[in-house]
């Protein structure tokens, strides 16, 4: 199978589905930048990090390509079988971070992203999936999006942001925090 097929040459792209869209329109953005975000989360999944944390972002990714490809996806004219999301793909988001909210100090103060490599990839993450999530809701605005891929890059960029705290008490770097200045 060849990578190159020459048919995105003049700027379109097919969904799935068939329908040709412009390159930038708002279903290929959002799917663009979710596939932006899977691969920081491989970055992430790359550094010397616990074996579990590495196996939950593995399953991230996993469940990142199934909204990509529904966010793929013509609504209207896809008869492809698609995975779904489940409501236990958002209770584990939330489970890992009741988890390591046990271990961590209380947050009383606003962090600055860094501290190290590692927590600044999460941080970097972090944006790139609240990016996905105000995409994916404007284009729920006007097209069909299943509520549970908005929810869970909700979760998934405050479990980004929960993980980058935990790399940096593991790590034992000082977190980043922002006093402001009055």
């Amino acid at each position: 199978m060849k990578i190159y097929t020459k048919t995105g040459d003049k700027g379109l792209t097919s969904l799935i589905g068939g329908t040709r869209v412009p390159k930038f329109h708002l279903r290929i953005e959002c799917y663009g930048t979710v596939d932006e975000l899977n691969s920081y989360i491989g970055l992430i999944m790359c550094q010397e990090i616990d074996v579990h944390y590495q196996k939950v972002l593995k399953e991230i990714q996993d469940r990142l390509f199934t909204v990509g490809a529904s966010l793929a996806a013509d609504p209207e004219k896809s008869r492809m079988k698609i995975p779904d999301l489940h409501e236990s793909d958002i209770s584990l988001l939330e489970k890992e971070m009741d988890d390591m909210n046990e271990v961590l100090p209380e947050l009383k103060h606003f962090v600055l992203p860094g501290g190290n490599t590692v927590v600044s990839y999460c941080h970097i993450a972090r944006c790139i999936c609240r990016r996905a999530e105000r995409l994916t809701v404007h284009l729920a605005s006007d097209s069909f999006v299943d509520e549970k891929m908005t929810i869970y890059l909700n979760r998934l960029s405050d479990y980004l942001f929960v993980l980058a705290r935990k790399l940096s008490s593991d790590a034992k770097t000082e977190e980043n925090i922002w006093i402001p200045r009055l």
